[in-house]
């Protein structure tokens, strides 16, 4: 018997699809569109290469989050219109499911919510002129509100915060458009303090593709509302790979320039907001939290779908603010601050996942082979590896050795897709289950 996360999922109909640029490509452009992906992204890269040798790396960084990590499940979600939580039953198995990539997905929406919350309440602190950071009085009650207020929109009326999701993304695009034109100025004049080339390159490709693997694994929530293959490649190479190079390449740029311009304090991207003065930097730090509203409803609409779905029993709202409640002390606390360090711990988790699943749907004649009975331990030992493979920075291993690590996101994809392959081919995988209603294929 199947579970019912399986049994009653019902595929999205053809009629309820559309064009790329309506659904696929926006969607996946509010994502890096989001202040917290360029954020950090020149602190610990353009000290250390040139700026022609960094965006190389970004468009690379684009290239590989759409093939490797987004396009499998997106096709899989197109030829079967279901989401990834069931897509991902014949990788992971009916039972093995429920973890991974269901409540693994939410249990990292939690951390994408802490995110939020600190950046948000950091920025509204900013907004008022106020200096008070993590652990102070006035950040963890506005770290409150904000948690609990954007939780509860994300539970009660994600269906409007998703129409207006459509508007919003155009706030962060129009500023960091505005941004890289009061820098630029500054830019031709930039050089590396440190030069490591290498570093700089693989380290912009593991905060790209860390920041990006959640979400290439849901490209089978995004597929399912595709129409064909070619909305697919158009959703993906411009959602993702286009709007990464711009909302990573303009960003980056920007900081140089300020950083030849003006002596900024550090490389974040809010130090260069605060650079520009003003009201107009004032404003900025109100537009870019006005603009973190999307993702934070969306970060606990899909952590609740995640855990009511996989943990029924437990109501919705209830599992979604206890989640979020971590979220906070996450983000009042300082811990959710560290980015990078996320971002690795996100690839380290999704990396393997997408590596298996990629190789799951090539064995399978590039199709849905259906949800395999029980769990699939080749599955579940291709993540194990693959997981071991991403969390290489945070080992005790020596300095020499940490510098070829990276990008440790690519390469416990690489270790998944290896093991997943290997093991299927001796045969671990375990018997295919009938589903209910038959999946769409082609």
């Amino acid at each position: 018997m199947l579970p019912d996360y399986i049994s009653k999922a019902v595929p999205n109909p053809a009629t309820n699809r559309g064009p790329w640029y309506a659904n696929t490509a926006p969607s996946y452009a509010g994502i890096f569109l989001w202040i917290a992906f360029y954020l950090s992204i020149a602190r610990d890269t353009i000290p250390h290469a040139g700026l022609g040798l960094c965006i190389a790396a970004i468009v690379v960084a684009g290239l590989l989050s759409y093939a490797l990590y987004y396009y499998a499940p997106a096709m899989l979600g197109m030829k079967t219109g279901y989401p990834l939580y069931v897509v991902g039953s014949s990788t992971f198995g009916t039972a093995g499911g429920y973890v991974m990539p269901g409540l693994l997905m939410g249990l990292l929406q939690v951390g994408w919510f802490a995110v939020n919350t600190a950046i948000s309440t950091q920025f509204i602190l900013n907004t008022v002129g106020s200096k008070a950071g993590p652990g102070s009085l006035p950040f963890i009650a506005i770290g409150i509100l904000w948690g609990y207020g954007m939780a509860y929109i994300g539970v009660m009326g994600i269906q409007y915060v998703a129409k207006l999701s459509r508007y919003l993304i155009v706030i962060p695009a129009a500023m960091v458009l505005l941004v890289f034109f009061r820098t630029s100025p500054g830019i031709a004049a930039y050089v590396p303090a440190d030069p490591q080339p290498f570093v700089a390159f693989t380290l912009l490709i593991q905060i790209i593709i860390g920041f990006f693997a959640t979400a290439g694994a849901a490209g089978a929530d995004f597929g399912m509302n595709s129409r064909n293959a070619k909305d697919v490649r158009m959703g993906g190479l411009t959602g993702i790979t286009l709007a990464i190079v711009f909302a990573a390449g303009l960003p980056l740029l920007s900081v140089a320039g300020a950083s030849t311009l003006y002596k900024l304090p550090g490389l974040g991207y809010d130090d260069v907001i605060r650079s520009i003065g003003g009201l107009l930097a004032t404003a900025m730090f109100a537009l870019f939290t006005i603009a973190s509203v999307a993702p934070a409803c969306f970060c606990a609409f899909i952590a609740g779908n995640s855990f009511s779905t996989m943990i029924p029993g437990v109501p919705r709202i209830s599992s979604t603010m206890a989640g979020v409640t971590v979220s906070i002390v996450l983000a009042v606390t300082g811990v959710a601050q560290n980015l990078v360090g996320f971002f690795t711990i996100v690839g380290a988790s999704f990396g393997p996942i997408c590596g298996a699943m990629a190789a799951d749907y090539l064995l399978s004649g590039k199709r849905w082979a259906g949800p395999r009975e029980g769990v699939n331990w080749a599955g579940y030992l291709a993540w194990a590896v693959g997981f071991l493979v991403g969390i290489l920075p945070f080992l005790p291993i020596s300095d020499s050795l940490k510098t070829y690590v990276q990008p440790a996101v690519l390469y416990s994809f690489v270790a998944g897709f290896v093991v997943y392959a290997v093991l299927a081919k001796a045969g671990m995988q375990p018997r295919t289950v009938a589903m209910p209603v038959t999946a769409r294929q082609s």
